[in-house]
C-alpha cells in the first residue's frame, strides 16, 4: 500500500517482504491497524467510531485496530 501526504512521514518504508515480495516478514500491518492509522490521520478517534447492529456494538476496527505511530509525522 502506498500513503502519500495527511501527516504520513516523507520517503518512509514501513516494513519487509520475503525475496519474492510475497509474504510481510518484518512489521507488518493488519488491516484493522491500517484503518485505525487512517482514521487517526483523518482526526477521528477510532475507539468512538461504533454503531450498533443486531444488538452489538462494532468498529471499523474492530478490537484489534493500533495506530501505527512510526509512519505518523
Amino acid at each position: 500500500m502506498w500513503l502519500a501526504g495527511g501527516g504520513v512521514k516523507r520517503g518512509i518504508a514501513w516494513g519487509e517482504t520475503d525475496e519474492f515480495g510475497y509474504y510481510a516478514v518484518k512489521d507488518k500491518v493488519h488491516m484493522h491497524d491500517l484503518h485505525a492509522t487512517m482514521l487517526h490521520l483523518m482526526g477521528l478517534d477510532h475507539l468512538r467510531l461504533t454503531y450498533k447492529y443486531a444488538g452489538r456494538d462494532f468498529r471499523l476496527t474492530d478490537v484489534y485496530g493500533h495506530v501505527v505511530k512510526e509512519i505518523v509525522a
